[in-house]
């Protein structure tokens, strides 16, 4: 069974998308890819977006299956979310440097050396330390639940330290941050970015706040992946320039095939380091393994789960409560 041919192709001659299909009626499933997900799995998909919302909207269907095309944490957040439903992660390795930077045991104590601050985490991050967290934030709900703590309340913000400087930044808010970074938009070059305005002068610079300051500061919109790919579609520019990674341009351009899209470089001029290896890791062959074996797949200790939801649930509380919103984009999506 490891014959392979074409992209996106076969298995020892098996149609992989035909074959995709038949599952998904056979094990009355439901396929999510994220939006770096490759093309030909965000198009087979029955949702494509970002993590929370993929898994909220699975939760909404009557799927006994959850195929999820993106990495372990977004898998294991369906899985809190959807206890009754079987969750398959094409590949178990496909995981998140956010989530690595992030041990549990080095959280906890980090936590017990802090114990006057409270902690706020963002979404990219595994069960155990979303147990361990008070609040779980996303890129786009972050400030919106920072305007409802109390000024005076010291607050930890893991583990992704350059989006807790943005938000520290643009809310004034003094957080102890974790050092965490995503190796995909810590790939992005200043320099290199500056060249590419010069050669596109007027093309709008489209960030996720997961990148370095340098880079943002150079951003003329900058918001979760759901705010970018909305802001790429309103754009009355024939040119546009994505920092986060390429994948989502997938959608930009079945949107508005007249503009063009160029994803921000890397220090070497390019943006082919800018792709997610662990993202990359989920295959048309993966996904369709997946669906056969039903492997492999998400189990969580019962008592993991509920403690983790409590701080999604806090999230999804504040995040909906009618206060004052930033622009970081819609109040309760993903990352």
């Amino acid at each position: 069974m490891d014959a392979r041919k074409g992209i996106g192709g076969s298995l020892a001659g098996v149609d992989i998308r035909e074959e995709i299909n038949r599952l998904r009626k056979e094990r009355n499933a439901v396929i999510l890819a994220h939006y770096y997900q490759a093309p030909e799995i965000q198009d087979i998909a029955d949702f494509v977006g970002d993590s929370l919302d993929l898994s909220r909207k699975a939760a909404d269907t009557d799927a006994d299956v959850i195929a999820f095309c993106g990495v372990k944490f977004m898998a294991e957040t369906a899985k809190i979310l959807s206890p009754e439903k079987i969750v398959v992660l094409p590949d178990m390795n496909a995981g998140c440097s956010l989530e690595d930077s992030c041990p549990p045991d080095k959280f906890k104590a980090f936590r017990e050396a802090n114990p006057d601050h409270i902690a706020l985490t963002y979404i990219n991050c595994s069960a155990d330390v979303k147990a361990l967290s008070d609040i779980i934030v996303t890129s786009s709900s972050a400030e919106k639940i920072l305007s409802q703590i109390p000024l005076d309340q010291k607050i930890i913000f893991a583990p992704d330290k350059h989006l807790g400087g943005y938000l520290a930044k643009k809310t004034g808010r003094d957080m102890l941050l974790w050092p965490g970074v995503c190796i995909v938009h810590e790939a992005f070059s200043e320099t290199e970015l500056l060249k590419l305005k010069a050669k596109h002068p007027g093309a709008p610079v489209l960030a996720h706040p997961e990148c370095p300051a340098a880079i943002l500061d150079h951003a003329d919109h900058i918001g979760s992946t759901s705010s970018i790919l909305a802001e790429a579609k309103a754009t009355e520019s024939d040119t546009v320039i994505v920092a986060t990674e390429p994948h989502i341009m997938h959608q930009m351009e079945k949107a508005l095939p007249e503009v063009t899209f160029i994803g921000a470089p890397g220090a070497d001029g390019n943006c082919s380091c800018n792709i997610c290896p662990y993202m990359a890791l989920n295959t048309m062959e993966k996904l369709y393994i997946a669906l056969r074996d039903l492997e492999p797949q998400i189990v969580m200790d019962e008592e993991l789960r509920l403690q983790a939801k409590k701080s999604l649930d806090k999230m999804l509380e504040m995040a909906s409560a009618t206060v004052g919103q930033g622009d970081l984009g819609p109040p309760i999506s993903g990352d």
